[in-house]
């Protein structure tokens, strides 16, 4: 990635691109179905770069991301999903029960790059700027070099799931990630086995499009 230059002039984003960002905007998938090929690492350094990009409040830059790579952490998180998987499909009955059970709802076994994605509580970045009203924005600041990362890998043609389901106080213990550290994703990453633009869960009849009006309220 090229460093930043402060004295560069901004470039002249064209109606081309423009078209090509909208168009990154609307392929870009919750993945849950990889191909097992590998990623270099050097992409996914790359990519943790990038994501370094996002906004963040008070300058904080509170992400901390975590390669999981042992077989014996993987395992433990994929023992972690199905454990509250099960206690999610009971959430459910009837119809709704039979479909949930149905849904692939995380790459786990397949993706060959796992991600954890925590925020860091205890960082002295920032120095509180921002955060004494709204102390939740550091959270979101990781949310938003997630997405940024999401979108950078969905340009070189990777995809990504967010996977949710999950004990995150358990996963901290198995990542061994100091306590002061919030797990805020776990993501899984590989080259998708197929493209499309809806949504997994819409294809599925999960839950429909929302609608253009439900979006903005103007008051």
């Amino acid at each position: 990635m090229r460093r930043i230059d402060p004295a560069a002039a901004p470039p002249d984003f064209d109606g081309a691109f423009v078209q090509s960002l909208e168009d990154l905007f609307k392929w870009r998938r919750d993945v849950r179905r990889f191909k097992t090929d590998s990623v270099s690492p050097a992409l996914i350094d790359e990519l943790v770069a990038i994501a370094a990009l996002a906004p963040s409040v008070g300058n904080s830059q509170p992400w901390r991301f975590v390669s999981v790579e042992t077989p014996a952490r993987r395992e433990a998180v994929i023992a972690n999903f199905a454990a509250c998987n099960a206690a999610a499909l009971q959430c459910y009955e009837g119809e709704r029960a039979a479909l949930y059970a149905k849904l692939k709802l995380a790459g786990l076994q397949e993706a060959p790059v796992h991600l954890a994605a925590f925020c860091d509580h205890a960082t002295l970045a920032g120095a509180g700027l921002g955060r004494k009203t709204m102390p939740e924005t550091l959270d979101y600041s990781v949310v938003a070099a997630i997405h940024t990362f999401w979108l950078a890998a969905r340009a070189r043609g990777l995809g990504l799931g967010w996977v949710s389901i999950l004990d995150p106080a358990a996963l901290a213990e198995t990542l061994g990630a100091p306590p002061d550290w919030k797990l805020v994703a776990y993501l899984c990453v590989g080259l998708p086995q197929e493209e499309h633009q809806d949504p997994e869960l819409e294809r599925q009849q999960w839950q429909p499009h929302i609608s253009e009006h439900e979006r903005l309220l103007r008051v």
